[in-house]
């Protein structure tokens, strides 16, 4: 029976009506960040099985799919594999991306595109302060009444940092602002990679009324490596933990405010049942304090997303547009300005309000569904056959450069079928990834494929932990891309990333932020609403 489709026109209504749509990438994230369109979510088709139930949780979401690979449309495989999940409104996108541009879509480049351009739109409108990575650095010299901080991830901030910065990740800034700096007269400089997270933690900083001198560090980290200064690498700094009560209350009432004013709607543990049990409404339930509070005890039901990051990462974390949205935190601060700027994106968005105890512990363990049986190995018995197997890598290409098992092959896994014909003969192949999650997934694949070229005989076993049961095991690893069955395409190079990115590329990152405003206004389907 032939999938039915949806056009771009079915689509963008869809988007304009604020309906449930997801509309979903297949390819893997590089080709994915070159171009797609705005609201296009990624969900490459070597991992959907580990990701479709967490990011897409109800089964008759309306969902549509494109994407390509040499040639291969990816759709009927993609759709199969839904189906198989339980998922019973599939559609392809009719004429695929070339289809969406043949009918006028606009296209964006890059990742995390919605909050992106969302935050170029929030400095347009509100002319967000900041100041130039020299007029910085002129303050950190002359000993200025001035704090600097980083409102990314923490892993991010020891990366790379401004000299003297101390993490604040972006939803903890209005909570610690006042602690941080409790002169009115200190000045507040707000840095990020680039110039999202700066914007929006410095505009949470206007909103909520804090009475300090702010401004946006333009351009971040990049600005300052092209100003030719020096960044801190290994920093490890941190905002108090703890807040003064009257600080606290002021934090409290200015974000409970700004919520208020963005139209942020509250919601009680009852209504939190009723929409649980509601049928036909996506409902994502985010806690978003930091990830060590979350640890330490969350309620049930709610996924850990630090609510700089949700802000910043939206497509990932809420890929069907048109869902409803509750978050909450134990503060009163951090869940209404994160649902303050989700409000702004057009999201249906509440703040839990009278939570209870937040006494369930650790990680949340992914609902994944049932692997398909196949062969283990263990990392000892791997060791004494390697000379005779094939080791084939399905793991994150950066993981398999920093550490893979010795001789392994690196492929992606929804690319076997271009793989195979690079991989040598041998009797016995070993399927390998980094924590041996998503290799079971593919081992059917792989006989199949093996089959096909003759070798039906073959052995296909599965590494029993993947490659980290291997290091923990105390065995070597090999560094390095020596054997790609696959061009890594799996990530994309952020232009911001680490600390070599070529000058060119970062400097073509900020042309590109730039331009998000006219990209908005030429697309239509944003639905932006800023303060």
């Amino acid at each position: 029976m032939p999938l039915p489709s949806l056009t771009p026109a079915d689509v963008r209504a869809a988007l304009l009506a604020r309906d449930e749509i997801a509309l979903l990438d297949l390819r893997e994230e590089d080709p994915f960040a070159q171009s797609h369109p705005l609201w296009a979510a990624n969900l490459p088709l070597s991992r959907i099985e580990l990701e479709a139930w967490r990011r897409i949780p109800r089964r008759d979401t309306t969902i549509v799919l494109y994407g390509a690979h040499g040639g291969e449309d990816l759709v009927p495989r993609g759709a199969a594999v839904l189906a198989a999940l339980g998922y019973t409104r599939v559609h392809a996108l009719a004429g695929g991306l070339e289809g969406w541009t043949a009918a006028g879509g606009e296209v964006f480049r890059d990742v995390n595109v919605p909050s992106k351009s969302f935050g170029e739109l929030v400095e347009h409108e509100c002319r967000t302060p900041s100041l130039s990575a020299e007029e910085v650095q002129a303050l950190i010299a002359t000993g200025a009444d001035a704090v600097v901080v980083d409102a990314r991830r923490f892993d991010e901030y020891q990366t790379m940092s401004i000299p003297g910065a101390t993490s604040v990740p972006g939803a903890e800034l209005v909570l610690r602002a006042r602690e941080l700096a409790p002169d009115p007269a200190t000045t507040i400089v707000v840095n990020c990679a680039g110039r999202t997270r700066s914007i929006i933690g410095t505009q949470s900083l206007v909103n909520a009324g804090v009475p300090n001198p702010v401004a946006a560090l333009r351009n971040g980290t990049i600005g300052w490596l092209l100003a030719g200064q020096q960044l801190d690498h290994g920093a490890a700094r941190r905002a108090p933990a703890q807040v003064a009560p009257e600080r606290l209350a002021q934090a409290r009432q200015a974000a409970a405010d700004t919520a208020r004013r963005a139209g942020v709607g509250r919601a009680t543990t009852q209504a939190l049942a009723r929409w649980r049990a509601e049928r036909g409404r996506t409902l994502y339930a985010f806690d978003v304090r930091t990830p060590e509070d979350y640890a330490a005890g969350h309620l049930p039901g709610f996924a850990s997303a630090p609510g700089g990051q949700l802000v910043q990462e939206t497509d990932h974390s809420v890929p069907v547009r048109g869902a409803r949205i509750v978050l909450v935190d134990d503060d009163g601060v951090r869940a209404n300005m994160t649902g303050s700027w989700l409000a702004q994106m057009g999201w249906e968005v509440y703040v839990l309000d009278g939570a209870g105890a937040f006494d369930e512990r650790g990680a949340a363990l992914p609902a994944l569904p049932p692997a398909p049986d196949a062969e283990r190995i263990t990392p000892a018995q791997l060791s004494a056959a390697l000379a005779d197997s094939v080791v084939v890598d399905l793991g994150p290409g950066q993981a398999h450069v920093r550490g893979h098992i010795p001789g392994a092959w690196f492929a992606i896994r929804a690319q076997l079928r271009q793989a195979i014909d690079h991989l040598p003969r041998a009797g016995q192949y070993v399927l390998t990834s980094a924590d041996g999650v998503l290799s079971p997934y593919a081992a059917p694949e792989l006989q199949a494929l093996l089959a096909a070229r003759g070798q039906g005989t073959a052995g296909v076993q599965v590494l029993a932990g993947g490659t980290a049961a291997w290091a923990a095991a105390g065995l070597p690893l090999e560094t390095g891309e020596p054997r790609l069955a696959t061009p890594r395409t799996d990530r994309y190079r952020r232009p911001y990333e680490g600390t070599d990115a070529p000058r060119a590329a970062m400097q073509g990152y900020l042309d590109w932020e730039f331009g998000l405003v006219a990209q908005l206004a030429r697309d239509g389907t944003h639905g932006f609403r800023v303060l």
